[in-house]
């Protein structure tokens, strides 16, 4: 090989992104919730749930459905990807949802009829004594499960005590966005508590960041789902999707 040829060739491999080499989206996984919008500033989704076939082919199995996002659209947060430098990063309160590729977590319940699920997926029975700390003045507990001995009862254990009688939240499946589990040490204040959850009037209200359903449709999302097949949520503007797709192997 030529040695000019040889030393460009070198260092257009080291000009290519990172993002472009390796895909977000772990090679064990073959289950994804893709939700697509029109922009960042849209809190409507087209949410769909794709499998990979035996051959590594994507197929849609469930959707497209309609979704409901935060008030404010969509804004990258942190979890498998890497998100473009200098780009608006999610906070909490923004009133957008956490864009980018996220593992599934386990199902907070208080819902009185049973969620069909795969027993392998962990399944919590939200009760009185259950938080979820939002408060970004207690770093070491900041988006992270917290059951007390107790009932909550303070104001601050009252203030993120896990929703009890409130319908849309009786059905949640957390989505790992800035937890522990994604990203080792929470960012404080870069957003918490992110789960699927049952939609507000029928799709007509939008959430606060999370991402919301009609109950049937999030009852069959979750009966579908399987532990072993490593399921993520995708969630990406229509332009952004087409932008990543082929560099991060998207479905």
């Amino acid at each position: 090989m030529n040695r000019s040829f040889y030393n460009f060739f070198i260092l257009l491999l080291l000009l290519i992104p990172m993002s472009a080499c390796s895909s977000p989206v772990p090679e064990s996984c073959t289950q994804a919730i893709v939700g697509i919008t029109e922009s960042w500033d849209s809190s409507h989704v087209s949410l769909s749930l794709v499998e990979k076939d035996a051959t590594g082919k994507w197929r849609r199995v469930l959707g497209p459905i309609p979704g409901r996002l935060g008030r404010n659209g969509s804004a990258w947060g942190l979890g498998l990807h890497k998100a473009p430098s200098g780009a608006y990063r999610k906070r909490e309160g923004d009133g957008r949802s956490p864009a980018g590729i996220y593992a599934l977590g386990g199902l907070w319940v208080t819902n009185e009829t049973p969620v069909r699920h795969d027993p392998a997926i962990p399944y919590v029975r939200v009760g009185p004594a259950d938080l979820w700390v939002t408060d970004p003045a207690y770093p070491k507990l900041y988006n992270q499960h917290m059951r007390l001995d107790h009932p909550a009862r303070t104001p601050w254990e009252l203030k993120e005590q896990m929703r009890q009688t409130d319908y849309p939240h009786s059905i949640k499946m957390l989505v790992h966005h800035n937890t522990v589990q994604s990203v080792g040490k929470p960012n404080v204040g870069g957003g918490s508590s992110i789960f699927f959850h049952i939609w507000r009037r029928d799709g007509a209200a939008a959430t606060a960041g999370c991402t919301s359903m009609e109950e049937q449709n999030l009852r069959a999302f979750i009966a579908r789902l399987r532990a072993r097949k490593k399921p993520v949520y995708i969630l990406l503007p229509r332009s952004e999707y087409a932008r990543y797709r082929t560099a991060w192997k998207l479905p």
